[in-house]
């Protein structure tokens, strides 16, 4: 099956699990304006992204089942994705207010329509709510229930810490370099986005097929893996890679090749570039960032790009990434695969779809 056939099966659940989540609001009496808008706001802000998150959930069930899914299983492993598609959603309308972004996957952002304004705050705590309403329906009668529900809240909350450093460290009005560090940096992507992005799919596909906690492996000695464990330590620094990556991309991949124009500079973004430049940055040079960086202005934001060709940040970056992969690389081989156990593959996947991406 080619990407875009999987993409419009996966799309396919979508519009049932909506039609159900808005079919229970109806009939809890709510009146029919409210269904309406209820209804816009799931189609307007939950599909229309790249829907990596959502589809590695069933790809990752197939992976570790070796063998393609039953309906059941699909439409099981889909209704997860789309669970984790919702918390991105909800993630999204609300970072947007916060941000004050215009636009959000080539459309203006919710909050920014006409009738929604702030609106758009309870608009996103439904989205929110409506995972669990679907956990609910979907799964109550699961083994693993209570271990999906202690799952996304707990991812939830990591990814509000996160959140949280981003915005008091970098605020956009307010530019100070001297909160920014590599290790700020480091703690605001492994809990903003490697813990729900990258760890969280894969953990719902490990509940789904029945991954326990823990398991013997027939090494020598014979030795007990915790494979929930040994996923998030690779994970998270996969999830660390892809967001760096996606930090230098912002600086150095062209718009035809990323389809945007970088923003990080004036937006004053506490990217890993800007975080490096710190590090390896003259006195000079540094005088020259805390001049230049995060201003609204296309002079500065030219002179800060120069500052970083200068320091070599593209050296830097081919350096790490290569370490990076290397390391994930031995971590991966070192699994020891047993019957109902975690798989090299669902890892080597991940890492695949990532390693030199050009957008």
């Amino acid at each position: 099956m080619s990407k875009a056939e999987r993409r419009t099966k996966f799309e396919g659940v979508f519009v049932q699990i909506r039609d159900e989540l808005v079919e229970h609001f109806a009939g809890e009496g709510m009146p029919e304006e409210a269904v309406i808008w209820f209804r816009n706001n799931l189609n307007y802000n939950v599909p229309g992204g790249k829907l990596n998150r959502g589809m590695s959930v069933v790809d990752t069930v197939e992976i570790l089942k070796g063998r393609a899914l039953t309906e059941d299983e699909y439409f099981k492993a889909a209704v997860l994705g789309w669970c984790v598609e919702l918390l991105q959603a909800y993630f999204l309308e609300a970072d947007d207010i916060m941000d004050t972004s215009i636009t959000r996957r080539g459309q203006p952002c919710w909050y920014r329509v006409p009738e929604v304004g702030m609106i758009a705050i309870n608009d996103s705590f439904m989205l929110e709510a409506a995972i669990y309403r679907l956990l609910k329906v979907h799964f109550r009668s699961q083994a693993y229930y209570a271990d999906l529900l202690d799952l996304f809240h707990e991812t939830t909350y990591q990814t509000e810490f996160g959140q949280l450093i981003d915005l008091i460290t970098a605020p956009q009005d307010k530019v100070d370099l001297s909160k920014f560090s590599l290790e700020r940096h480091r703690l605001i992507v492994i809990y903003k986005t490697a813990y729900y992005s990258f760890y969280l799919p894969v953990a719902c596909a490990m509940l789904a097929t029945h991954i326990p906690e823990s398991y013997n492996v027939p090494t020598n000695p014979p030795s007990v893996v915790k494979p929930y464990d040994l996923a998030r330590s690779i994970l998270l620094p996969l999830g660390e890679y892809f967001q760096i990556q996606d930090d230098f991309l912002d600086f150095a991949g062209t718009p035809e090749q990323i389809g945007k124009i970088g923003t990080d500079i004036v937006d004053n973004k506490c990217s890993w570039v800007v975080n490096t430049a710190i590090k390896l940055a003259s006195p000079e040079q540094r005088q020259l960032l805390d001049e230049n960086y995060g201003r609204k202005d296309a002079k500065k934001e030219k002179k800060v790009k120069a500052l970083f060709e200068e320091i070599g940040i593209r050296k830097v970056y081919a350096e790490y990434e290569e370490r990076v992969v290397g390391e994930l690389n031995k971590k991966i081989e070192e699994i020891v695969e047993v019957e109902g156990g975690l798989k090299r593959e669902v890892f080597l996947s991940f890492l695949g779809k990532i390693y030199k991406r050009s957008k």
